[in-house]
């Protein structure tokens, strides 16, 4: 099982999941991390330039596609839309106040990671939803 983490250097998460600079991936079989990567964040709608109604009609599909090998999906904030599109594709997002990837990590394997939605962006920049 893949497992994505928002992260700009690999070592913290990135506050701002759209505007990350990429994803930590983990391989994960069981509580062993078996592989790791770096996958370079070129297709979330802020990545990509997408504004106004450019974004709204990108419905985060890109994302999906681009993560769709992942099970899990962990960052520190996105937007309640994104937040919802990830779990009606079998993606789970998880938005945790952990700041460092490994910590995040561990948790998560340890079954002991939790979930904030509430933490989640439901503002709007120039009355689009955010992906972050």
């Amino acid at each position: 099982m893949k497992v994505a983490i928002a992260s700009d250097d690999g070592q913290s998460i990135s506050p701002h999941f759209g505007r990350t600079e990429g994803f930590m991936i983990f391989d994960i079989e069981g509580k062993n991390v078996k592989g790791k990567e770096y996958r370079k964040n070129t297709f979330t709608g802020h990545m990509q330039g997408l504004e106004g109604e450019g974004h709204i009609q990108d419905k985060h599909q890109t994302i999906i596609n681009a993560l769709s090998d992942c099970k899990v999906v962990i960052s520190n904030g996105m937007g309640r839309r994104l937040y919802d599109d990830l779990k009606m594709s079998g993606i789970e997002p998880i938005i945790t106040t952990e700041t460092r990837v490994q910590k995040a990590l561990d948790l998560y394997i340890n079954n002991e990671l939790t979930d904030n939605p509430e933490m989640g962006c439901d503002h709007h920049h120039k009355e689009q939803e955010c992906d972050h």
